[in-house]
């Protein structure tokens, strides 16, 4: 995997051989987004029993869930994460009990892993498609954090749907917020937009408010990490603060994910969880330090919009409008016919 934390300054690939390697790049983001966490979680997983020594299925099977466990653990907010290991687990215990063996069961679970990989692709490019609708000719783009190619396995979400709308002769203009702390945005998005030959332009989060009171934002695309129930949509710290601006300047604000975004369990975003990262991530750039010690620090990776200040929800079945808790369902249910 492309080391995200280098870009743009180096591309330098690392490679993981355990779970263990997967889920400690997992938790220091050398790889994220919500999509390839999932798909690099499943892989993590197939690595694990493809090394195995195991003579037996049963202990297989034991290295198998610690290995689930051990990627889990790593993430919370990204429902992705657990789509993907709960897919795994799904495939090892039907393989378990069709009785397959130790070598069938190494075949099947690394044959997963790829699909995973493959689908991921297939649903970021058709969910593209469904939103290149929403983009017009000439489009002024605004997006948050990076939800592009390295955030999924290729092609990316919101950044699947600039793609398409340029592909289609659209001829798109991106404005890029820079997504503090981790400047996401600034590093990867248009790291990824540049190596397209699409027009972006970096601004730093206090602009985007500005930026759309100038009439220069047609829509705005983000990604997200999470999708209740109701439609509210956790999504990198800040996304609120453009959603509540783009309503309040008429902007569309639109989320694009895969329908594996969204957690029909969480009946809204009260109940999703958001992880807190290191406070250096804040007080401190690389070896610089910006913040005096002792002073307080809040860092969320995450907020959370509610459904009212969302226009629609891109997925690979097509966009969900409101009301969102039936525009989902249905999308769940297409997916869940289609295996």
């Amino acid at each position: 995997m492309v080391d995200q934390r280098k870009l743009p300054a180096k591309e330098v690939y690392i490679r993981c051989k355990t779970a263990t390697a997967v889920a400690k790049a997992i938790k220091t983001m050398v790889i994220r987004g919500a999509p390839a966490i999932g798909v690099a979680a499943s892989m993590g997983v197939a690595l694990e029993v493809r090394r195995s020594t195991a003579t037996g299925t049963a202990q297989l099977a034991v290295e198998f869930y610690r290995a689930c466990d051990l990627l889990a653990a790593t993430r919370p907010t990204a429902v992705n994460l657990f789509w993907a290991l709960e897919r795994m687990k799904r495939t090892f215990a039907e393989s378990m009990k069709a009785g397959q063996s130790v070598d069938e069961l190494k075949t099947t679970i690394d044959a997963e892993a790829t699909r995973v990989h493959d689908e991921d692709v297939a649903s970021c490019r058709a969910l593209g498609r469904y939103g290149a609708e929403v983009v017009p000719t000439g489009g002024r783009v605004l997006t948050h954090c990076n939800a592009g190619a390295l955030a999924t396995g290729g092609y990316g979400t919101a950044l699947g749907v600039v793609r398409a709308a340029d592909e289609a002769g659209k001829k798109v203009a991106v404005f890029a917020d820079e997504t503090r702390p981790f400047l996401q945005g600034a590093r990867l998005t248009a790291w990824e937009l540049l190596r397209d030959g699409i027009d972006t332009t970096v601004i730093t989060d206090g602009m985007s408010g500005a930026l759309m009171r100038s009439g220069r934002v047609d829509v705005v695309v983000v990604g997200a990490d999470r999708i209740a129930a109701n439609g509210d949509v956790a999504n990198k710290i800040g996304t609120y603060t453009v959603a509540v601006l783009a309503k309040e300047h008429g902007v569309p604000f639109y989320v694009a994910a895969p329908v594996s975004t969204v957690d029909p369990s969480t009946p809204d975003g009260s109940a999703i969880p958001i992880e807190e990262r290191d406070t250096r991530e804040i007080t401190h750039l690389g070896a610089a330090q910006l913040a005096p010690d002792g002073a307080g620090v809040w860092n969320p990776a995450f907020d959370v919009t509610p459904a009212k200040f969302v226009a629609g929800i891109i997925t690979e079945y097509g966009i969900c409008r409101p009301p969102f808790t039936e525009s989902l369902r249905a999308a769940c249910e297409q997916a869940a016919a289609a295996g």
